[in-house]
């Protein structure tokens, strides 16, 4: 289908104030999402919260589906979070290390993710190693291939970085971890809902996901995708009344599926928010999301690239809508605050969220603009007339 533009605007309100291109922070809602969480919100408040999570039960259950239907999998392998990181940190501390394992990263790791590796890294023992960038910026697959040994028990990667536009070639990966037999966990937090993202294709067996970012779901929600054949390698690190059973006596029993990573209290109107947001992906379709945004992120990294005192520092093959930037005048606090002030939505790059990038990038922090489907190319030549006058 071709994307109603006009249609997609008038349901986001937030367009009406600002050119939002911090999409890779955290996307505009949908009226239908607000109206979604407030109704709950609403319900909660009138017949009490058990009872309104009764009533909608359905609803809620329709959520996982979504959501499986988002990224190719089956309802039996979604898990819900109140945020990414809760998401990976379940998947990732489910793993049973030992003394001498190896964890194999990226240079481009999420900081969050890094500083869960050299926990365990400490506490077990654990040799984290980081594969180099290929030319191109992006993860070397064949120096990855020759880092996979026997002591290997995961490979671990951001499949798009907080801090720039590259795409990782996660595919790739996920079929030299298959080869090797070595368990596989991809961040997909800032991939999920910026474009079309197949679990299977890519052959994780676990991916994490935030409803915040390009999914323009509430804050306060995540996801975990869980391939059902690994669950029995895996130990959740967190037991709770939602994720197993007793069985009577002194013991207990993990549930069937993915729902053994959960636990019972959470906000629902996020819930359905999240569901209504995912909802809302899938009926444009994320093919045309993905393009148009790719698009808009191209638009916007040219015109930049086209002004004259401004750098670029996006890396990789493939590149999304994700772009980073830096002035030679002026300090990357100094130059969000400035495009702020000229109602551009814009977040700044940190080193400490991209510790093994800055061990050979020396460029944080930048500013990240990130535009998505709903923006317009008025709104990107706008953006540029902006940073022109700051040069």
């Amino acid at each position: 289908m071709t994307l109603d533009l006009e249609a997609i605007r008038r349901d986001t309100p937030g367009v009406r104030g600002v050119t939002h291109l911090n999409n890779a922070g955290a996307g505009l809602l949908s009226s239908r999402t607000l109206a979604a969480m407030v109704d709950h919100l609403g319900l909660e408040a009138t017949i009490g919260g058990y009872e309104a999570e009764n009533a909608r039960r359905a609803e809620i259950e329709a959520v996982y589906h979504s959501i499986a239907r988002l990224v190719g999998g089956r309802r039996d392998e979604i898990a819900l979070f109140d945020n990414s990181s809760h998401a990976f940190n379940a998947a990732f501390y489910s793993i049973r290390f030992q003394k001498g394992d190896r964890i194999i990263t990226a240079r481009s790791e999420y900081g969050s993710n890094v500083l869960a590796y050299l926990q365990v890294a400490q506490r077990s023992g654990v040799e984290v190693v980081v594969a180099p960038n290929d030319p191109s910026g992006q993860i070397d697959v064949d120096a990855l291939s020759g880092l996979v040994d026997d002591r290997t028990r995961l490979i671990s990667m951001s499949h798009v970085p907080t801090g720039g536009g590259l795409v990782n070639p996660a595919a790739e990966v996920g079929q030299l971890a298959r080869r090797a037999g070595v368990l596989y966990l991809l961040d997909a937090t800032q991939s999920v809902g910026q474009f079309p993202v197949d679990v299977n294709a890519i052959g994780a067996d676990f991916v994490t996901a935030t409803g915040r970012k390009f999914l323009r779901g509430p804050r306060g929600t995540g996801f975990l995708w869980v391939r059902h054949e690994v669950l029995d390698l895996v130990d959740p690190f967190v037991n709770d009344i939602e994720a197993s059973t007793w069985d009577g006596a002194r013991g207990f029993q993990w549930r069937s599926g993915a729902q053994r990573f959960e636990t019972w209290e959470r906000s629902y109107s996020n819930v359905l928010g999240l569901g209504s947001a995912v909802d809302q992906a899938l009926e444009y379709g994320m093919e045309e999301i993905g393009d148009r945004a790719i698009r808009l992120g191209d638009l916007l990294r040219r015109g930049l690239e086209g002004i004259s005192g401004v750098r670029t520092h996006d890396l990789g093959v493939d590149r999304c809508a994700i772009v980073t930037a830096s002035l030679d005048r002026m300090d990357s606090a100094e130059f969000a605050q400035r495009l702020g002030e000229n109602g551009v939505n814009v977040s700044v790059t940190d080193a400490e969220h991209s510790q093994f990038d800055s061990e050979v990038r020396s460029v944080h922090p930048l500013v990240r603009l990130s535009p998505h489907y709903y923006n317009t190319e008025a709104e990107i030549e706008r953006t540029l007339e902006v940073v022109s006058a700051l040069v």
